[in-house]
């Protein structure tokens, strides 16, 4: 699997989220909501650092993560982040592998 950030996303992390290089970002499930993966689950995220990432994807110095525990969520897909305009938020999508 991997994680797509479109350059407008990254845009967003970074005023959003006040990313330096280095930083970490971990996309996580959560309980609650659905997604078109899993329901009654959906993602979420967090600045932090990893502890056991199972994918990576590292652009303009920041790492974004998947910890190993929460693979199972993705089912053979990748995740893809964009923004919506219209919210001014993240938007995930998930493409099959």
């Amino acid at each position: 699997m991997q994680i797509k950030i479109s350059d407008h996303a990254m845009e967003w992390f970074k005023d959003e989220m006040f990313l330096e290089k280095g930083d970490n970002v971990r996309f996580f499930v959560r309980y609650g909501g659905s997604s078109p993966l899993q329901e009654g689950f959906s993602l979420g995220m967090n600045k932090e650092e990893p502890m056991d990432p199972g994918v990576e994807y590292n652009k303009d110095g920041i790492t974004f993560f998947i910890e190993e525990r929460d693979l199972w969520y993705f089912k053979d897909h990748d995740l893809i982040v964009n923004v919506d305009e219209n919210s001014d938020g993240p938007t995930y999508s998930y493409e099959k592998e």
